[in-house]
């Protein structure tokens, strides 16, 4: 009996900790070489990210413009000039930022 109810708390935790991790965000960009860049995002269980914020930000980290994610999860964004960033923004702990430097054709 012993056993059986240490299994079952052990299984309880793994299912916790697998349920926690199974909405992980996942976001990209690329730049589509000529002045704007496209973004898709997601999540790791295949949930559409559809309408979720994603955010133009400057070198000061302020926000430049503001979009969503279409219907099919992407937006493409004109770039600015110097340095920037974009985020995926579905809210506390699934925010993604990626450096306009990083982003590439």
């Amino acid at each position: 009996m012993r056993l059986f109810i240490a299994t079952l708390a052990l299984a309880g935790v793994l299912g916790a900790a697998s349920a926690a991790m199974a909405h992980t965000p996942l976001f990209s960009c690329f730049d589509n070489g000529d002045s704007t860049i496209s973004c898709e995002g997601g999540f790791s269980d295949g949930s559409s990210a559809a309408g979720v914020a994603v955010h133009l930000l400057g070198a000061d980290g302020k926000v430049l413009a503001e979009h969503k994610l279409n219907d099919y999860s992407e937006v493409t964004i004109k770039k600015p000039d110097g340095a920037y960033s974009v985020q995926f923004d579905a809210g506390e702990g699934h925010r993604i930022k990626i450096a306009g430097s990083d982003i590439v054709e």
